[in-house]
């Protein structure tokens, strides 16, 4: 369980981060009503209840047969984490100064150029922020996680649920101290590396 847990978590937070990004960076570019309206719909899985996201999930994968795959419980937690990486670049694009890409472009660097020298670097902290959320957002999911779950794919929150349910397990308590080291160890570091890029 535990690495599965960690599997679909690094996968889940590589691919939100990128999706993420790449949705904050347009929409901090879009000057329009239309954006703030995109917002509100990527970030819509933050607002929906859990129970309401995983039915209507669990009705998708039905067809598909994504359930108890390690695609399904990608995609799943994808969507659940692309609104934390938004955010958090978000808020490093909002206090990120336009004109250095102006200045990037008059030296003669391409659009794509100033993004990878200029921007890129100055936002890595929003970046680095959104991947530790989303790896956290995933390792700890437990909602949608026991609706589409399978004997041969269990995460690790579904797995202490069912021993706390099931029997009294007392390694239930030592893998729940294993899972807070975890998320804790992950989200300091992320700390630790921001600040000290913002030091920088």
């Amino acid at each position: 369980s535990l690495v599965g847990s960690l599997k679909v978590a690094v996968v889940t937070a590589v691919f939100a981060t990128v999706i993420g990004t790449l949705a904050a960076f347009g929409l901090d570019r879009m000057k329009s009503r239309v954006s703030g309206v995109l917002r509100a719909l990527l970030i819509t899985p933050m607002v929906v209840p859990g129970v309401v996201l995983a039915v209507g999930i669990y009705a998708v994968y039905l067809d598909t047969r994504l359930v108890g795959t390690m695609t399904g419980f990608v995609l799943a937690h994808t969507m659940l984490a692309v609104p934390f990486v938004i955010i958090a670049v978000s808020a490093s694009l909002e206090v990120f100064d336009k004109r250095l890409e102006t200045a990037a472009a008059s030296l003669g660097a391409t659009r794509l150029m100033a993004f990878r020298t200029v921007t890129l670097p100055l936002i890595a902290p929003g970046i680095l922020s959104g991947l530790l959320f989303a790896f956290v957002t995933s390792f700890d999911e437990i909602i949608v996680a026991l609706f589409i779950t399978s004997p041969y794919l269990k995460t690790l929150p579904v797995q202490i649920f069912s021993s706390i349910t099931r029997d009294a397990d007392p390694t239930v308590a030592a893998v729940g101290t294993l899972l807070f080291i975890t998320t804790s160890l992950v989200i300091g570091a992320g700390l630790l590396i921001g600040s000290r890029q913002g030091k920088r």
